[in-house]
């Protein structure tokens, strides 16, 4: 289910199927880089401005999903106008900052971005540009995304199946609805 904090920014309202905290996992494969499974931690918040505040952390991830060492780490904010597009400025730990420009899907909570702008440092690698695909799918954040560099052509090299993290005020929350469950907890699901 979305909720909609009531101090969101009303011009917010379309994205507020982002705001949390997910966490998951996924997989990363691009030419020139290890292919490896990752852990991910995403949080979308809000402050009552018009903008969304974004920050992602990966990691490697063991056969056995053990933490192994950082893979990448993003932060930025993300905006959307009453036309539904969305703009994302972000600054990657690599020394890259992107300026994506994109747009929310009509009547589904899915958001296709493409690079507009691209920044690098001297320290940063090759990188010419992307594309993404962020989707709310069964209550949870899914997202896949594409890469390109000068020799290699744009191709998908991240991709991962988040869920929501529930917090201590949240269960809290739940536990005080408890009255609407039935008192053996099976009738429920008759």
């Amino acid at each position: 289910m979305i909720e909609i904090p009531s101090d969101l920014n009303p011009g917010l309202v379309p994205l507020a199927f982002l705001l949390g905290t997910w966490e998951g996992a996924g997989v990363a494969d691009f030419p020139g880089s290890e292919k490896c499974n990752f852990g991910q931690s995403v949080t979308f918040s809000h402050d009552g401005r018009d903008f969304l505040e974004y920050h992602s952390h990966a990691w490697v991830l063991d056969n056995d999903g053990n933490k192994v060492r950082p893979l990448e780490s993003e932060s930025g904010f993300w905006r959307i106008d009453e036309d539904r597009k969305v703009e994302v400025v972000m600054v990657r730990d690599d020394g890259v900052v992107e300026v994506w420009y994109g747009e929310l899907a009509d009547q589904k909570p899915q958001i296709d971005l493409a690079t507009d702008a691209v920044a690098r440092t001297a320290a940063s690698g090759p990188y010419s540009g992307g594309k993404r695909l962020y989707g709310y799918v069964k209550s949870d954040l899914m997202w896949v995304g594409e890469k390109a560099t000068p020799e290699v052509p744009l191709r998908p090299y991240m991709s991962a199946h988040l869920k929501k993290v529930v917090t201590p005020e949240e269960v809290a929350e739940m536990a005080r609805n408890l009255g609407d469950l039935p008192d053996d907890g099976i009738a429920f699901f008759r």
